[in-house]
């Protein structure tokens, strides 16, 4: 797997300080996509085991709050593979941190209940690790820039442990507001 950037002490990308890992490649190719350069599997840096271990020390002071996966997309397949062991790692060293992810795919498509190429096992056990899913494909006329934490309508911020309790969506809720 290849990366396209990470970004340090991000405040964008999810709930407080927050360590941000933008994979490569994705199929999904939104209209309008604010990171289309990282479309291509091949774009970026590879993603290496010095790689892995310079992120979870950047995860380590109190005030990080935790790690976001983006892209590209993370959960096409491909990626999968090379990120369930390393988000192992992450919750193995840093339990406190959460993990958010954002994905084109919807939970459902994820899950399998909607055909999809992101439905896999691996999906599954990537999904049981993190925290907050924000799912759904970017959609150019649902832009509203004064949403939190994503860029369209259409997407969701789910809060995924209270969901699979419940076997019920459960959106996450902002604990500072």
């Amino acid at each position: 797997m290849n990366y396209a950037n990470i970004k340090y002490y991000d405040i964008a990308n999810g709930e407080g300080v927050r360590t941000s890992l933008f994979v490569s490649g994705c199929r999904h190719h939104c209209k309008d996509c604010f990171n289309e350069m990282a479309w291509s599997f091949n774009y970026g840096n590879p993603f290496t085991k010095e790689v892995e271990d310079k992120i979870i020390s950047s995860l380590e002071p109190n005030y990080i709050k935790g790690l976001t996966l983006l892209g590209g997309e993370p959960m096409e397949a491909e990626n999968q593979e090379a990120l369930l062991p390393f988000l192992k790692r992450v919750k193995l060293a840093c339990p406190d941190k959460s993990i958010w992810i954002y994905s084109g795919f919807t939970l459902e498509e994820l899950l399998g209940e909607v055909p999809s190429r992101g439905a896999t096992e691996i999906a599954k056990e990537i999904l049981s690790i993190a925290d907050v899913l924000v799912d759904g494909r970017f959609i150019a006329e649902e832009k509203d820039i004064s949403l939190q934490f994503r860029g369209s309508r259409n997407q969701r911020i789910i809060d995924l442990k209270p969901t699979f309790e419940s076997k019920e969506i459960v959106l996450w809720k902002d604990k500072i507001k």
